[in-house]
């Protein structure tokens, strides 16, 4: 990736409201979210079920139509699909009738990309995630935790500014998820592309990300923006450490946070509850 590439994936969200369903039917899913994402950090958005975690992460994909406010990528408007904002779902989309190069290789063939071409650039993509060798095999002779990696080559081989991810390894067992989370940071720092992640796992989004945005129960909006200092590379061992436990502590408090009550604070020096300090600046 060139410099410039590296340097695209600005986020601008401002005063954003989306709106799901019709007449009647319809309702506010989230409402008033307003940040910003600098070019290639890694965020995570943590929230409760039906919350708007998915649905944020559908505009931004240009799936689904804002209702009010702007969403914006390096300056330009999100007005619909493109493979520079490449989705990954919990559960692979992968065309079983094509072999594991060919499902990498498709978004190049649709562009009209020569197989010679398109097919080098996949086996480069599959080695970066660490399927050297499985090029011709078929998805269905895959593990859940590789099907997850075509998925993940698929979308990367279009160089994307942004990397929308859903949940993506929720479906998988506890160490395949810790290997295929430790895999997308070893990923990420090769690449730098702009990586927006959602889970309900607190214990996964502290793990991985530079920063966390923490939203309430519906209609969702931003309760809390956490910068995330953890030194990089990371391992298994730092959700073991106090301050991790401490920030777990605290996103729990949040997510069971009820309107009409005080958010909790974030005690910066650990302290008991009753020493009255001020809230970071986040």
């Amino acid at each position: 990736m060139s410099i410039d590439q590296a340097m695209q994936g600005r986020i601008d969200i401002r005063q954003l409201s989306i709106r799901l369903g019709d007449g009647r039917t319809a309702f506010e899913a989230v409402q008033g979210l307003d940040c910003q994402i600098e070019a290639g950090q890694f965020v995570c958005i943590l929230g409760p079920s039906g919350c708007g975690k998915s649905t944020l992460l559908g505009a931004l994909a240009g799936h689904l139509q804002t209702c009010t406010g702007t969403l914006s990528v390096d300056g330009a408007k999100v007005s619909g699909p493109s493979p520079q904002r490449g989705m990954v779902f919990q559960h692979h989309t992968l065309f079983p009738w094509r072999t594991v190069r060919d499902n990498v290789a498709f978004g190049l063939k649709m562009r009209g990309i020569g197989k010679t071409e398109r097919h080098q650039a996949a086996d480069e993509i599959l080695a970066l995630v660490g399927l050297e060798g499985f090029a011709e095999r078929w998805p269905d002779q895959l593990s859940g935790g590789m099907q997850q990696r075509v998925e993940i080559a698929r979308v990367l081989i279009n160089r994307p500014r942004l990397l929308l991810m859903d949940e993506p390894f929720g479906a998988l067992d506890a160490l395949t998820r810790l290997n295929m989370q430790e895999l997308l940071l070893d990923i990420w720092t090769r690449i730098r592309t702009t990586v927006v992640f959602v889970t309900h796992d607190i214990d996964e989004a502290l793990f991985l990300a530079d920063r966390l945005l923490v939203m309430s129960s519906r209609p969702g909006r931003i309760i809390e923006d956490l910068r995330l200092d953890f030194a990089r590379p990371r391992a298994s061992e730092l959700v073991t450490s106090h301050e991790f436990s401490r920030l777990k502590r605290h996103c729990l408090e949040l997510l069971r946070h009820e309107d009409g009550r005080q958010l909790p604070r974030l005690n910066p020096l650990g302290l008991p509850p009753e020493n009255k300090l001020p809230r970071f600046a986040l």
